[in-house]
């Protein structure tokens, strides 16, 4: 109903795990590394807990539109499930047959072994994810074990991430589970959003859903973090409500008044956020009811019910009207600590930059119309190009007469900054309107952004708050390179790629007698892909190829300022 009022193309606070809608906070950020983190090891087991309705499935979902097609993925939703029916939902996941009428844990295994066996010798990977890991018995556990005794002198063949609630943690410490718990490999807690970030979580699922003015006001947001504690699911069910209490008031915006009737709905009455002052005059009527009588107060216990309008309200005691006051004074966010920037190549010094507190905003003296060829134009002076966009308005087309290509995508941050590349990013301001801007330079949790004709500093969380995920960037392409080489194919970039990686690898590089991309050159790329925290799938495409140019010191900008080697290879 509110969609078409609000003007939305979609509704913004759906519960369903949209990989789009994922707001990238500083701790998803941590969480989806640790989980590729996990996907670049050797194999074994991943854990990423939090508490409910925190974002682990999303999280987990966007990592899954990341991975390459060389990796065959098995999901269980619902593992509340015997061994033997475990072991056949594994099976159905990887399409690996079974007899209809068994029930013998040891031909399921084996098959399973078999299986992973010979995805390994295609150069395939098999990773087994498993959401609310929570509900799984020790017994269930154990066998999942089981199941990664199966290696090579390398790794193990099966990599296993459990997602589920903070009594998995407690699950894997106990000593029966000790020799899983050893296993894991990359472990992280996914916690709730501070109320800045609620702020910007509710600005960026309302971009998404294609709304570009301010819905809702500082006000109602502070009382949203209050009534939430910055839960995301808490905060979706709590803001879908509260856009339909406005459109049935018939107001443009979700005032502070709507947010609170909104959450009490909810909350079904049982819950209620006590504002400070009235907190403090309960407690004290609290200490008048126990120094008039012991006896009277006890029989109370720790709360008074007090009936309003056939609605129970509870009344906390003192210490939780203490807990309340502490709560209230944590929502002044305390300043951000400066730290000294370094970003290459910027010609400015970082401390001259001007500051900008809250968004990007394009300037008043620049058409709006010009900022795409502007970005590019910044974007060509960091590889020491002069681009006109009058002259040339493809700027990619003009990128492949300069020996570079254009690399489009769309995702997070944390995506753009493993590529290490500036670029170009679409934004958009406070009526709904794109201008384009370019990233040149990351440290921290801040980024550089030239904004026109201005270099300035500004948080990658407002970055976010503003950026639909789109970006381009460049990235300097060897000869004959015609697009991504996989294991097995013959291709004439294969010389070249041995050579440099020899190099970057400190090693003796055999003499070459075809094109062939051979098991050996694809162990040794695996090995590279590794060392960069890159997902070591054998692949030969953009994100190694930028990775393997920083690394041979070619003359190229980078977002994180990383020093160039001197032994530039000339063929490269």
């Amino acid at each position: 109903m509110y969609k078409e009022y609000f003007g939305l193309q979609e509704l913004p606070f759906s519960i369903a795990p949209d990989p789009r809608y994922l707001y990238m906070s500083e701790q998803h950020r941590e969480a989806l590394a640790h989980l590729i983190y996990g996907f670049n090891g050797d194999g074994g087991f991943v854990l990423l807990t939090g508490e409910v309705g925190a974002g682990k499935t999303t999280v987990c979902r966007c990592l899954l539109e990341q991975i390459p097609e060389n990796i065959d993925i098995a999901f269980i939703l619902n593992p509340k499930l015997s061994v033997q029916e475990l072991l056949a939902t594994i099976c159905d996941e990887f399409r690996i047959k079974y007899p209809a009428d068994n029930v013998s844990v040891k031909v399921y295994v084996d098959l399973i072994n078999t299986y992973l066996l010979d995805a390994h010798s295609r150069g395939r990977q098999a990773v087994l994810l498993i959401d609310e890991a929570q509900n799984l018995d020790p017994d269930i556990l154990e066998q999942l074990r089981l199941l990664t005794n199966l290696e090579t002198n390398q790794q193990k063949l099966l990599q296993i991430i459990l997602i589920g609630q903070p009594e998995l943690r407690d699950k894997l410490s106990k000593p029966e589970l000790l020799q899983l718990s050893q296993r894991v490999t990359a472990r992280y807690h996914l916690g709730s959003l501070s109320k800045k970030e609620v702020g910007n979580y509710v600005k960026h699922r309302l971009s998404v859903a294609g709304l570009r003015y301010p819905l809702f006001p500082d006000s109602a947001v502070k009382e949203l973090y209050r009534q939430s504690r910055g839960v995301p699911r808490i905060i979706n069910v709590i803001c879908d409500r509260a856009l339909l209490g406005a459109y049935v008031q018939k107001k443009d915006k979700v005032k502070k008044s709507i947010l609170k009737k909104a959450a009490a709905e909810v909350f079904g009455g049982a819950r209620h956020s006590f504002p400070l002052k009235k907190a403090r005059t309960w407690s004290l009527v609290i200490l008048a009811v126990i120094a008039v009588g012991a006896v009277f107060a006890a029989s109370y216990y720790k709360q008074i019910r007090v009936i309003e309008t056939d609605t129970f309200v509870e009344i906390p005691d003192v210490e939780s009207m203490e807990e309340e006051s502490l709560q209230e004074e944590s929502l002044i966010e305390e300043p951000l600590k400066e730290e000294p920037y370094f970003a290459t190549p910027v010609k400015e010094s970082i401390d001259e930059l001007p500051q900008m507190t809250y968004a990007v905003q394009w300037p008043d003296d620049q058409p709006l119309t010009k900022s795409r060829g502007m970005a590019f134009q910044s974007l060509y002076s960091q590889w020491n190009l002069t681009y006109g966009p009058e002259k040339n308005p493809d700027a990619c087309a003009y990128a492949q007469t300069k020996g570079l290509q254009c690399y489009q995508k769309s995702g997070s941050v944390a995506s753009l900054i493993l590529f290490n590349r500036p670029a170009v990013l679409r934004l958009f301001n406070i009526h709904g309107l794109n201008f384009y801007v370019t990233i040149t330079a990351v440290k921290g949790d801040s980024a550089i952004l030239v904004v026109g004709k201005e270099s300035v500093r500004i948080s990658l969380e407002d970055v976010e708050s503003q950026w639909g995920g789109d970006y381009t960037l460049l990235w300097k392409t060897p000869h004959y390179y015609k697009g991504s080489i996989e294991p097995g194919k013959r291709n004439l970039l294969i010389p070249w790629l041995d050579r440099q990686l020899a190099f970057v690898q400190n090693r003796k590089r055999k003499i070459r007698a075809n094109i062939r991309y051979d098991e050996e050159l694809v162990s040794h790329v695996k090995k590279f892909q590794r060392a960069e925290g890159l997902l070591p799938d054998g692949i030969i495409g953009p994100q190694t190829l930028m990775r393997l140019n920083t690394a041979l010191g070619t003359k190229i900008p980078t977002l994180k300022g990383e020093k160039s080697n001197s032994n530039d290879k000339k063929d490269s």
